[in-house]
């Protein structure tokens, strides 16, 4: 029957649908900006209050008094701080970095030259904490509070205690200098580097591309073990949360109905508790990766990997302030980016979160 007043029901092209994904990418994009630009200005002033001169650092110590005066000059700092750093915000919207005091090249090449190899590592280091760290962390759900769980725990504690730093070099000791069973600290042999052309930044794809598979696993066995000190960092965060995660699912009465009516253990863990669990999940493993970007400093400095993390700490200690506020602004927007990328995954997998 007709019913001329009736309701209309609501439709997915409604005139509403694209004014909130208007509004919802207006207010991403502000998000955005307002994080990276308190970033940049927390970096940009902690840098100008640090006991470092710059100047010196560029000229050296016994440069005449007239080169110093000049070069304070051409840095600009002699205007105040907050134009000097209005200057540097309008430079950025240009897509000019500055200049690398330490390379003599834009902070921009530096940063696309370094970068690939930081994500080369981290990924691996996050394929392997996933890998190992959910079953674990199912694992210890599902036994809880007996031996696998106390081991598994004890396991993930291990990673949160010990010093990153410690561990690398107990690492290298033993199965580089000791044992030999992996290639030392670097990228690549000395004698291998500069053969394989530069396609994608990633000597892994790059020599597996070139077709030079003895490249290929002699980086393989540099990169083993500060992969796998990255991935057990990586492995402890993300079973604690599986672990959590997965102790509310398994005490859901959709979990109890699903037993009564006869499901195996392996269906109902796997094919109910864990696939309800997948969707915050998501968000602790990209909150993870950037972890692990922002983590690898110390483990590219003790392994010499040539990433930005080492590149940030060379920079750091060379009073290279240009190279600290584009290495930090390049980790802070894609932390950003993976904070962001994991909220809309939430949202698309969960109706309830939209």
């Amino acid at each position: 029957m007709h019913r001329p007043n009736a309701a209309r029901p609501y439709r997915l092209n409604s005139p509403a649908r694209p004014l909130r994904l208007i509004t919802g990418l207006a207010s991403w994009l502000l998000t955005v900006a307002i994080t990276l630009l308190g970033l940049a200005a927390l970096t940009f002033f902690i840098g100008r209050v640090l006991p470092i001169d710059p100047v010196l650092k560029i000229v050296g110590e016994k440069a005449p008094q007239e080169v110093y005066d000049r070069v304070f000059l051409e840095l600009g700092l002699d205007k105040p701080v907050w134009v000097q750093f209005w200057d540097y915000i309008t430079k950025l919207l240009r897509g000019d970095f500055g200049t690398s005091f330490a390379t003599s090249r834009p902070v921009l090449t530096d940063l696309m030259n370094f970068f690939p190899a930081t994500l080369e590592l981290s990924t691996i280091g996050l394929l392997l904490g996933v890998l190992l760290g959910v079953p674990m962390g199912v694992a210890s759900a599902y036994w809880h509070e007996k031996w696998p769980d106390h081991l598994i725990r004890i396991v993930g504690l291990i990673g949160y205690s010990v010093p990153v730093f410690w561990l690398g070099l107990v690492g290298l000791f033993l199965f580089y200098y000791k044992l030999g069973w992996v290639a030392g600290p670097g990228q690549l042999d000395v004698f291998y580097v500069g053969i394989v052309d530069r396609v994608t930044g990633s000597i892994l794809i790059d020599s597996a591309i070139a077709g030079e598979w003895e490249i290929f696993f002699n980086a393989i066995s540099h990169m083993i073990l500060p992969a796998l000190l990255l991935g057990y960092y990586s492995l402890a965060y993300i079973s604690r949360m599986t672990r959590s995660v997965m102790l509310d699912q398994l005490s859901r009465e959709y979990v109890l109905a699903a037993r009564l009516k006869g499901a195996s253990e392996f269906r109902v863990v796997t094919g109910h508790a864990l696939r309800n669990a997948a969707i915050p999940l998501v968000t602790v493993i990209a909150l993870s990766y950037g972890g692990l970007l922002e983590g690898s400093v110390l483990i590219e400095t003790i392994f010499s990997w040539p990433g930005i993390g080492n590149y940030l700490y060379s920079s750091l200690f060379a009073a290279d302030m240009n190279a600290v506020l584009g290495g930090t602004l390049l980790v802070g927007a894609v932390f950003v980016f993976l904070n962001m990328l994991s909220d809309v995954l939430y949202r698309t997998l969960d109706p309830r979160a939209r």
